[in-house]
């Protein structure tokens, strides 16, 4: 059974929702050990000095940042144990933002908040309920793990749910990136944005998350278990792309449209029936009864 990974309150005004946060997603990433291809031992990585090349103990290790090439200003351990903000038991709402403010680039983790017991549940389905009334997300301040978040609570499948959010400054701008156009530089023709939403309306779809799948994840799985049943893995030749005609973009996007109106078209002797022909053979008897019935005649 998973395991609360925070335990505390959601608090705003006078009103305190005692609450744990779940996590609500999992990693499927494939990890590796690192091992010596001579006797297949693990591979330890070690504090090594770079001046002595001996190994180092955690009791000798100090914590340092680099002001400038090789100027360290340097903190015990200890010393940065005592900056970290201790962990909060409650979730400080300021404010109710509406939720389609928030851009995705500020989420980060997200939790499934749980009552804690059955006289937490009544508030809980309170603030649940005004909050999808008002469309709005709760945005606060928690400390998790000697950390501090910013954090916005919000209804998400009939249930509250916690995402840890990016400040302002760690949003990298789009002014600080270089070669994106701007609008106005780049307005298309009237005939081309109606080709574009064309496509794009062709192939519209239901959000469906079941139906996308890490395939190169499945694969490596599915390796790993050959490897470890000792089938043999046969490499397949990769594709060589024969060089075609470069369309121009009008002539793709119209092309693309007839695809997605008919991605399974096949052609006409494909779409007929089929028809079932007789496989037995004739017997030798049967054959020279047909020959004796031709010559009298």
């Amino acid at each position: 059974m998973a395991r609360p990974v925070w335990t505390g309150a959601i608090s705003f005004g006078l009103v305190n929702v005692p609450v744990q946060a779940m996590s609500a997603v999992r990693d499927h990433d494939v990890h590796f050990h690192q091992l010596d291809k001579k006797s297949g031992a693990r591979v330890r990585n070690k504090h090594v000095s770079e001046k002595t090349g001996r190994e180092v103990k955690n009791e000798d290790i100090e914590m340092g940042f680099e002001l400038n090439e090789g100027n360290y200003v340097t903190f015990d351990k200890d010393e940065l144990s005592d900056l970290r903000p201790a962990s909060t038991r409650a979730i400080e709402v300021t404010d109710f933002v509406a939720l389609a403010e928030i851009d995705p680039i500020y989420y980060e983790r997200t939790y499934w908040l749980v009552p804690t017991d059955d006289a937490a549940r009544k508030p809980y389905h309170l603030l649940l309920a005004a909050m999808q009334d008002r469309e709005r997300a709760a945005i606060g301040t928690v400390v998790m793990r000697n950390k501090q978040y910013l954090a916005a609570i919000r209804p998400l499948e009939n249930a509250l749910a916690m995402s840890t959010m990016r400040f302002a400054d760690e949003v990298v701008p789009k002014s600080d990136i270089e070669g994106i156009p701007s609008k106005s530089s780049a307005k298309p023709d009237a005939k081309t944005l109606r080709m574009a939403t064309q496509l794009i309306d062709a192939l519209a779809a239901e959000w469906n998350p079941e139906q996308y799948h890490d395939t190169y994840a499945e694969e490596l799985k599915a390796r790993i278990k050959a490897k470890g049943a000792g089938k043999r893995i046969v490499e397949e030749e990769p594709a060589v792309e024969s060089g075609g005609k470069v369309l121009d973009l009008m002539e793709a996007l119209r092309n693309s449209v007839e695809a997605a109106k008919h991605p399974r078209k096949q052609s006409p002797a494909a779409r007929k029936p089929a028809t079932k022909k007789s496989t037995a053979k004739k017997s030798p008897a049967k054959r020279s009864s047909k020959k004796a019935a031709r010559r009298s005649a």
